[in-house]
C-alpha cells in the first residue's frame, strides 16, 4: 500500500507482521544503526575542537538572529574552534556561511526528512555527513562538541537543548558551555522553569540554571564559550 498520509503509515506500522518479519526488520536496522555510528565516528574524529550552533531551519538570511548565527561562527572561528550544525537552512545555513568566512571547520550533520532539511553549500566537502536517525545524529552533536549555542528555534532546537542539560545534569557526559542567545526569545521558557519547575514543584534544583548562559550579542556568547575554556587552562587545540 502506497503511504500518502500519516493515516497511512499509521496503519502500515499496526499490520500484523510475522515473528520473522519482526526479526528481520530488526535485525537490519541495528546493522543500519551500527554503519551511521562507525562511519560518524571515523569522519568526526579528525575534525579538531568544534562549537554546535543549533536553531530554526525557518530563519530568513535577513532576520536578526541569522545575522548573530553567522557573526557568532566567524568569532569562534578566530579564536580556533571550528562549527557544527544541523546541516540545514536557517541558523544553520548561517553558521555554516559564518564559519567558512572565516576559514574555519564547517561540519553540517544533515538528516532526511519531510521537509525543510536541504543541505545548506557552506560545509566542507569532506565534513557533510547524512543521517537517518535522530539519536545517532544526536550522539555525534554531543560527542564531538566543545560547546553548544542554542539560537531560537522550534522543536528540534529544544529537543537538542534539553539533551545535553540532561545528560551534564545526570553526570553522563562532562560539562561544557552552554549559550542561549536572544534574550527576549528565551526569557519566558526560562521564567516558567524557574517558577514552576524550580519554585512551585521542585522538579528542578536551583543550580541547574547555573549549566547554562543566556546572552544577546555575538561576542558575549562567543566570551562564555572561551572564558569555560580559560578557567581550566585549556585551549581550543587541547
Amino acid at each position: 500500500m502506497e503511504e500518502k498520509t500519516p493515516e497511512d503509515r499509521i496503519i502500515k506500522v499496526f499490520k500484523p507482521k510475522t515473528w520473522t518479519e519482526i526479526k528481520t526488520n530488526d535485525s537490519w536496522a541495528i546493522f543500519k544503526i551500527m554503519s551511521e555510528f562507525v562511519n560518524g565516528y571515523e569522519r568526526l574524529s579528525r575534525i579538531g575542537p568544534c562549537v554546535s550552533i543549533f536553531g530554526s531551519a525557518r530563519t530568513k538570511p535577513d532576520h536578526i538572529y541569522y545575522q548573530i548565527a553567522h557573526d557568532i561562527a566567524f568569532k569562534l572561528t578566530q579564536k580556533g574552534y571550528g562549527v557544527i550544525t544541523g546541516g540545514g537552512p536557517g541558523m544553520m545555513e548561517a553558521g555554516n556561511k559564518g564559519a567558512q568566512l572565516g576559514g574555519g571547520t564547517s561540519v553540517g550533520l544533515n538528516i532526511e526528512l519531510p521537509m525543510e532539511q536541504e543541505p545548506n553549500p557552506y560545509i566542507d566537502q569532506d565534513k557533510n555527513l547524512d543521517f537517518d536517525y535522530f539519536f545517532v545524529r544526536k550522539v555525534m552533536f554531543v560527542k564531538y562538541s566543545q560547546g553548544f549555542v542554542v539560537m531560537p528555534g522550534g522543536l528540534g532546537t529544544l529537543d537538542e537543548l534539553f539533551e545535553a542539560l540532561t545528560l551534564i545534569q545526570t553526570f553522563k557526559i562532562g560539562r561544557f558551555p552552554i549559550v542561549l542567545v536572544g534574550k527576549e526569545f528565551w526569557n519566558g521558557l526560562l521564567d516558567w522553569i524557574k517558577e514552576v519547575l524550580v519554585k512551585k514543584e521542585n522538579n528542578v534544583s536551583p543550580e541547574d540554571l547555573d549549566l547554562f548562559k543566556l546572552v544577546d550579542t555575538a561576542d558575549e556568547a562567543v566570551k562564555v564559550i572561551d572564558d569555560f575554556y580559560k578557567r581550566y587552562m585549556l585551549k581550543p587545540n587541547f
